[in-house]
């Protein structure tokens, strides 16, 4: 009995000294081109036909008229693009936050990198909003104290970039030291809360716009920059926006 109990152990050991154990050593991978070749599924086809449809008779309305084509880099410090994107903001945003607080937004402040595409002339449709703005940016209202404001102001004298402003005059001298910065005509009150409509994105520290954080009150309006777009777009037969004099330089 005892010998059949030893050779049934030295089984077992020999079953787990001869066991492997794997380890990866690399993935190999290839490239699968798709392209028209492949054959179409007529059953999948038909049956996403109607959305399809659906969409691009969405996407292609024409909302409004664009008199010329307005591009992000056709100013240095403000763009006709950005000044109508943040005049958008101001106003279809407002609406919204007048109605649930009784208060105004201030001023607005946008990103030049979130503008997508230019808006041609011609016909403005559906799909030129989603080109123009494809993210899923909100608009927020922050309420900022002057304080804060300040660090706004000098953080757009040095990023030297035509961020889409409205509400903020903005001047800079000729080695980019703040000359005159006023918000509604009036020179920024370090005690008065300024309400500042943005994005999520920027609120959230995008572009380096640490400044949001330090806040009083946020306010999520639930709305879509690009909803906000379409909404004006619908209101406005033509659009003709032009460069200002609110964020410039003397030289």
């Amino acid at each position: 009995m005892q010998k059949k109990s030893f050779v049934l152990l030295a089984l077992i050991c020999l079953f787990f000294s001869c066991k492997q154990e794997y380890h990866l050593n690399k993935i190999e991978g290839k490239q699968i081109p798709v392209s028209d070749s492949i054959a179409l599924d007529t059953e999948i086809d038909n049956f996403i036909k109607p959305f399809r449809d659906n969409l691009e008779k969405d996407m292609s309305k024409v909302l409004s008229f664009a008199s010329k084509t307005y591009h992000k880099k056709d100013g240095d410090f403000n763009t006709a693009i950005g000044n109508l994107m943040a005049h958008i903001v101001l106003e279809e945003g407002n609406t919204i936050f007048n109605q649930r607080t009784g208060k105004n937004i201030d001023m607005v402040l946008l990103n030049h990198g979130g503008i997508r595409a230019p808006i041609n002339k011609g016909n403005i449709t559906t799909e030129t909003a989603f080109q123009v703005m494809p993210f899923e940016n909100s608009i927020v209202v922050v309420a900022l104290k002057g304080q804060q404001i300040d660090s706004l102001v000098y953080y757009l004298s040095k990023a030297k970039k035509a961020h889409p402003i409205e509400g903020l005059k903005l001047t800079l001298d000729k080695n980019y030291n703040i000359v005159e910065a006023l918000i509604n005509k009036e020179k920024i009150d370090s005690n008065k809360t300024y309400y500042v409509a943005t994005n999520d994105y920027l609120y959230n520290g995008g572009d380096n716009m640490k400044f949001f954080k330090t806040n009083d009150t946020v306010y999520t309006l639930d709305y879509k920059i690009r909803n906000a777009m379409i909404d004006y777009f619908k209101k406005v037969d033509t659009i003709n926006p032009k460069l200002d004099d609110r964020f410039t330089q003397i030289q």
